[in-house]
């Protein structure tokens, strides 16, 4: 299997009282906030003869090339990896050198394939780590973003940066750590094995030493919204479904207007592709799990079992945010999470969620669990899609549990025809 090189040679309900009184214990809870890989061969079921063995796995991919890139209207995967990378060179042909050598590698590895020679003898550097071998592709999807800081002068950038593609502003209650935000390029690896996805931005990683450095990486694991019809609601760590009502890639339409860049952007080279937003979300999760089931329906809004909204039964019932109970109080509270994050609050404007739950181990300090959201969504225009709608949730109940501590924008170009590179239209 050829290695792959870079081009340069060198290797790569309640109101009122109960509202208060619920807020005020939960203050005391809280304290302080190609070739593929093929799958082995079957495995003989215990007590039956090798007639009934299992069928193998099936080898499942993803399309590298298309329309759109893979990894954001495809159906949300189990596992997440994502990195972003400053670029320490500033010449542009090493840029284009290395999205060049990138590129190549990433198709491979949608392929299941490796990036070139696993093994060896002698002195011989592996080209691939090979912690992927024997692994089929799992649904690998690999998807790129650039930042603001991408557009500098380093690489006479300026005049294309999209007018959209500005750091985020300042919100309400995040703390934010600089170190752990932000980035000039971003990488999404998406499957259904952790080590298909982790294996993919390490294999990148490593290819991209001498012009790239990681800059900060996130694992994921469950995803936390569905992005097709065909998927089941998940849960996300507060026990809830999360994303009932996300876009989803069979609504054509909804897609078209809320998710891709379309061909009236001021930058060419972003039309058919989506701006990306990253936001590392801690959870208060001990306090949570001490609040009794009604403090959390009512600021989620919806019930924790079936996931309806509180005006109805079933998960996919619409809310009725003008519903009033016997107390005149609206049935879903005012700062319920769903009341302020519906596009009937939002003028109409949906976001697509892409969400994974992650854990980094406990805090060393409270000895409690480190874990959360990292939340990733993707629209056509943050300035009218996750802005606005971030600047109304500074009045959800959910604040009291959860804390914004990393963020990120980026602009996604779109999928890739044959023989182009990523960044090749920003590039050329």
């Amino acid at each position: 299997m050829t290695e792959v090189s870079r081009p340069d040679g060198e290797t790569n309900g309640e109101q009122g009282p109960a509202r208060r009184s619920r807020l005020t214990r939960r203050g005391f809870l809280t304290g302080s906030v190609g070739g593929l890989a093929v799958a082995g061969a079957s495995a003989v079921l215990v007590g039956c003869d090798e007639s009934k063995a299992a069928a193998p796995k099936p080898v499942t991919q993803v399309p590298f090339r298309g329309t759109h890139q893979a990894g954001i209207a495809t159906p949300a995967q189990d596992r997440m990896a994502f990195a972003a990378f400053d670029v320490t060179s500033t010449r542009k042909q090493d840029l284009i050198d290395l999205l060049q050598t990138w590129t190549a590698a990433a198709e491979k590895m949608c392929a299941g394939q490796p990036i070139g020679t696993v093994g060896g003898t002698g002195e011989q550097v592996p080209a691939d780590t090979g912690e992927a071998t024997g692994l089929d592709a799992a649904d690998l999807t690999i998807t790129i973003g650039f930042g603001p800081g991408l557009f500098d002068n380093r690489f006479g950038l300026a005049a294309r940066k999209p007018a959209a593609l500005e750091p985020l502003p300042s919100f309400a209650r995040e703390v934010i750590d600089p170190d752990i935000s932000g980035g000039d390029i971003c990488i999404q690896a998406c499957a259904n094995d952790p080590q298909v996805a982790f294996h993919a931005v390490r294999n990148l990683n490593r290819l991209g030493f001498g012009t790239t450095t990681m800059r900060w990486f996130q694992l994921g694991f469950g995803r936390t919204s569905s992005t097709s019809s065909s998927q089941q609601t998940p849960r996300n760590l507060l026990g809830f479904k999360d994303g009932t009502r996300n876009v989803v890639s069979e609504d054509v339409d909804a897609m078209n207007a809320h998710v891709w860049v379309n061909e009236t952007s001021d930058q060419q080279w972003l039309s058919g592709g989506s701006y990306l937003v990253t936001r590392k979300i801690r959870m208060a999760i001990e306090a949570w799990d001490r609040d009794r089931i009604g403090d959390q329906q009512d600021v989620i809004g919806r019930t924790k079992v079936e996931g309806a909204p509180l005006t109805g039964t079933k998960e996919h019932d619409e809310p009725d945010l003008n519903a009033k109970g016997s107390d005149g109080q609206p049935v879903i509270p005012v700062d319920a999470h769903i009341r302020l994050a519906a596009p009937e609050s939002n003028a109409g404007m949906k976001i697509l969620r892409r969400g994974y739950s992650f854990t980094d181990g406990a805090d060393p300090v409270t000895g409690q669990l480190d874990a959360g959201l990292f939340f990733i969504c993707f629209q056509s225009d943050p300035r009218t899609g996750f802005i606005p709608v971030q600047r109304k949730l500074a009045a959800d109940g959910l604040n009291e549990y959860i804390k914004h501590v990393s963020s990120g924008i980026f602009a996604c170009p779109a999928g890739l025809a044959d023989g182009e590179y990523w960044g090749q239209r920003l590039l050329a």
